[in-house]
């Protein structure tokens, strides 16, 4: 039914290596279920760095990282099925940010998605009818490389701020720019040591052409981040910890490392316990 439905000996591929393709795409694509619940998302209207809109609402970071991993697994099935190409469709960096820091303060958060909505029948447009592809073909070659390293680096410095290694600096105008080298022109934080090991070892492994090299990157550096974390208990940044880690908290949950619960079975004379049991 596989064969039928995709053709893959046809296309030269193998079940297995389309599973390893498809397990490092959806580890390599899956940080933007938490990236962009954070550039959308709010914990609280009135918490730090809140994004509003016009009327003070906020959207929930849950919600939206439900949203997030609800489209992206819809369209990627019905690409696949649909369509018969291995393409993973996923939320993409760039827009969220103009949503939420130029469209949302000026009208409500329904208004803003409404108008992404608009935006994509109009892409879906231009396609069908094949302007896109015209208006693709007369944009000058050195545009489109531009646009793409735009885009490429604005996702690195996202990765540069959430890992440490450059920090906004506040200025007079409330702007996010200018940044400064870590703290005090300091990088010496666990968090940016775990993002130069994990690129390090990440970018050696692609340029030695090893096979799921990125997937073995980002492995290694999550093993590398647990156990600095167990050892050194970093925490949370949370905007008030600068030495804490961007995003989540790389630790293993209470079910997996256990629980300790202690009982008292004696008490010395000055009311201390005497021995316990854990």
């Amino acid at each position: 039914m596989i064969e039928r439905l995709f053709r893959v000996h046809e296309r030269g591929s193998t079940v297995g290596r389309e599973l390893r393709g498809g397990l490092v795409t959806f580890v390599t694509m899956a940080y933007i279920v938490v990236l962009n619940p954070l550039i959308l998302g709010s914990f609280a209207p009135e918490g730090p760095g809140a994004k509003q809109d016009a009327l003070g609402n906020v959207l929930s970071v849950p919600q939206v990282a439900a949203v997030t991993a609800l489209v992206a697994g819809v369209m990627t099935l019905a690409f696949g099925l649909i369509v018969n190409y291995p393409f993973a469709i996923a939320t993409g960096l760039g827009l969220n940010a103009f949503v939420a820091f130029t469209l949302a303060p000026q009208m409500s958060w329904p208004e803003a998605m409404g108008l992404i909505v608009v935006e994509g029948l109009v892409v879906v447009l231009l396609a069908a009818t094949g302007f896109r592809t015209a208006v693709f073909n007369i944009v000058p070659p050195s545009l489109k490389a531009a646009i793409a390293v735009g885009i490429g680096l604005f996702i690195a410095f996202i990765g540069l701020v959430d890992a440490g290694f450059v920090r906004r600096v506040p200025d007079a105008a409330g702007t996010t720019v200018p940044v400064g080298l870590g703290i005090d022109n300091s990088i010496g934080t666990w968090p940016t040591f775990v993002f130069v090991v994990g690129l390090l070892v990440t970018g050696t492994l692609v340029a030695r052409g090893v096979r799921a090299g990125i997937l073995i990157g980002v492995a290694v550096t999550t093993v590398v981040a647990v156990v600095v974390e167990a050892i050194a208990q970093v925490g949370p940044s949370a905007g008030t910890n600068p030495q804490g880690w961007g995003l989540a908290v790389p630790a293993l949950p209470d079910s997996v490392v256990g629980s300790r619960t202690c009982r008292s079975s004696a008490r010395s004379p000055s009311g201390r316990s005497a021995t316990s049991t854990c």
